[in-house]
């Protein structure tokens, strides 16, 4: 049964993806969005079906055989669905076709529109994909959920990971994970469509720039629950270990932070048209390249899946997806040219084009560490690592150099200013640099990399809350919403991270010594006081915890037996804003009475790497929103063509159909909305 819902599931999705391209070639715009909703409705069947197997135990679902247990607790028995290959890709689909639905309700009115038409067809391209991966082709065995086995009578089966079912956040990092990577996808598609179709203004942006914000925002949520879950499961004294799999998803959200800088450009000044469509391409290719490289089995990873076939699969998509925009992109490169230039070095959009450059020297370091060993690999079978010394000592500048960015972007106005201007507007900032760097020195903080981090965190949060301090004066409450104002929020939040890595990294202490019951040890001047063992017994495992009282406050760290034979140690942790103190368990006592091994890493601040990552998503949201209208301005580049009005916040005021790049006309905001085109 289950079975058999999976794979006509499957079928009905890949063949609706199918008909919707032809669909869109015909023009067939009615039948468009049926298409799109015969996708949703098959991937949601498939998801259904998997679900459904998994939570009764039908281990003659090869899925359920290989990854559920009939010991596995409710909650991580529903999220196995994407804690192996098979299913990670089912949900990949899955939340793709939902974007699919959502792009067809909300252009239903346009999808006689070329460009809106283009972008269906590439979403039920890479939809096609997908479901191609998990069809059950006779012979072909690629990412196949629904593959019927036959297992013994009284079959229990494995379980997933046991790391995969010893924290809640299971059910939560990887879906938003999923929904940051596939969310990508949409502006990617309009970016293509752009490309195919010859409208190559600024109107697509304008449709895209909410998309690629929530897709930034689900992967910043996804990014940063990744690390609180490293840091509370694994008991390494870390958050952050450059895994390859963790650099996966780092490169798309650099390259897509970049994106939403340079596209106020384009919008404002019609510059960057070439650099803004290859980072939109880049960032949906990097998605690709990152679950290649979570799926392929070619990187040693906690995260990593093993596969076959799927992965030069994936590679194959990957490469074509490059191929295709690159050339694309070279097609169009006559009538992507600039019509604007940058007039100052001392101007908004010099300092966003900076911006984008650090971004992208960030990006290229990560991937290059990430992928280079596998390239030595492949060329002359030696295996190299690049461990975090490369990756700390590589990024380490550019991370200073884009804060300094942060604080001095803001304050600059288009096109140009004078210095004096300048050194008006960063006065406050520049003392609150000062005194940041006075308070950490008097703090005890040493070294010129925190000590640099901390004064250019002082520099950068005070022009954000100047900003918001300034609009908040003019708007009131509105200062905080609006694309300016929501992002100066995430600057916030950016500051609040930069200061809990400087000193979670740099002032990191770790002790690892042997007490008895009843002894008292000390690290970093705290009292660790050993008490005692016991057990506790679950369905899935027997875990053993260590009652330690660390300044007096009770942590229990333990270590975990799973049904399969698999040991996992899962830290005890005092938090605090000013530090975390976290205790794991190196070598349990045999017997009652002997002594315990024990690992203590002290971090200060370490909670405000998940506060900051909060205010980041607070940003986001209000970023959403609309600022206060005003009466619409011409920007600083009036005379030139498919430029869109704007008002104060940056927010557009009427959209302009730039498939006519000679018409230079100012639009009627007046026209109503059913009049006004995409693109």
């Amino acid at each position: 049964m289950n079975i058999t819902l999976g794979v006509l599931g499957i079928a009905v999705a890949m063949a609706s993806a199918a008909v919707g391209v032809f669909m869109v070639i015909a023009r067939r715009t009615a039948r468009v969005q049926l298409c799109a909703w015969l996708v949703l409705g098959g991937a949601t069947l498939s998801v259904f079906a998997m679900e459904r197997a998994l939570i009764t135990r039908d281990f003659s679902v090869s899925y359920v055989a290989e990854n559920g247990s009939h010991a596995t607790p409710a909650l991580f028995n529903v999220a196995t669905l994407w804690a192996a290959l098979e299913g990670s890709i089912l949900l990949w689909a899955f939340i793709l076709a939902g974007y699919l639905v959502l792009v067809a309700v909300k252009f239903r009115r346009q999808m006689h529109d070329p460009l809106v038409g283009w972008a269906m067809g590439v979403l039920f391209c890479v939809c096609c994909f997908f479901f191609v991966l998990m069809f059950n082709w006779p012979n072909l065995d690629l990412a196949q959920p629904f593959r019927r086995v036959d297992v013994p009578a009284g079959f229990e089966g494995p379980g997933p990971n046991p790391l995969l079912q010893n924290h809640w956040l299971m059910a939560v990092h990887p879906p938003m994970l999923y929904l940051g990577y596939v969310g990508f996808t949409v502006p990617f598609a309009f970016a293509v469509a752009a490309l195919a179709t010859g409208r190559l203004g600024e109107g697509w942006l304008l449709e895209t720039r909410r998309w690629t914000l929530f897709a930034w925002a689900f992967l910043t949520a996804g990014i940063i629950l990744g690390a609180w879950w490293s840091w509370d499961v694994l008991g390494w004294g870390g958050y952050w270990g450059w895994d390859p799999v963790e650099n996966a998803s780092l490169l798309p959200w650099l390259t897509g932070t970049a994106y939403l800088h340079s596209v106020m450009v384009q919008e404002r000044r019609g510059m960057l048209r070439v650099w803004n469509l290859s980072l939109v391409c880049a960032t949906f290719s990097l998605t690709i390249l990152g679950t290649f490289l979570t799926r392929s089995g070619l990187v040693d990873s906690v995260h990593a899946f093993s596969a076959d076939a799927v992965g030069p699969a994936l590679l194959v998509f990957f490469a074509l997806v490059v191929v295709v925009t690159v050339g694309l992109i070279a097609w169009r490169g006559d009538q992507l040219r600039s019509v604007g230039q940058i007039d100052s070095a001392l101007s908004r959009e010099a300092s966003f084009l900076a911006n984008n450059l650090l971004f992208g020297v960030f990006a290229f370091v990560v991937l290059l560490g990430t992928v280079f060993p596998l390239i030595v690999e492949a060329v002359d079978g030696n295996r190299i690592s690049v461990g975090t010394p490369f990756f700390d000592r590589m990024t380490m500048p550019v991370g200073l150099l884009l804060l300094f960015l942060m604080a001095v972007a803001p304050v600059l106005p288009w096109r140009k200013t004078t210095t004096e201007k300048l050194a008006e507007r960063l006065m406050w900032p520049g003392w609150a640099a000062a005194a940041a760097l006075l308070i950490a020195l008097l703090m005890g903080a040493r070294g010129l990399a925190p000590l640099l981090a901390f004064m250019l965190a002082g520099f950068a949060g005070a022009a954000a809350l100047r900003q918001l301090a300034l609009a908040a004066r003019r708007q009131g409450w509105r200062g905080l919403v609006g694309r300016t104002n929501g992002g100066m929020v995430v600057h916030l939040g950016v500051v609040v991270v930069a200061v809990a890595l400087a000193a979670s990294n740099s002032y990191l202490h770790r002790s690892e010594f042997s007490v008895a019951p009843g002894e008292v040890a000390y690290a970093n001047g705290h009292e660790i006081a050993y008490v005692g063992t016991q057990n506790r017994v679950f369905d899935n495992k027997i875990t053993t915890e260590a009652l330690v009282l660390v300044d007096g406050e009770a942590v229990r760290p333990g270590v975990s037996r799973f049904n399969n034979g698999a040991v996992v140690r899962t830290p005890g942790t005092k938090s605090s804003p000013i530090r975390d103190i976290q205790v794991a368990v190196l070598d349990l006592p045999e017997t009652p009475g002997e002594p315990v091994g024990l690992r203590v890493t002290v971090q200060p601040l370490t909670l405000w790497l998940w506060i900051g990552g909060a205010i980041m998503l607070v940003g986001a949201v209000l970023s959403v929103f609309p600022g206060r209208r005003r009466a619409p301005t011409q920007p600083v580049s009036a005379a030139l063509p498919g430029i869109p009005l704007r008002n104060s916040s940056g927010d557009a005021v009427t959209r302009l159909d730039t498939s006519d790049t000679s018409d230079t006309s100012v639009p009627n905001p007046k026209v109503p909305n059913s009049q006004i085109k995409v693109g």
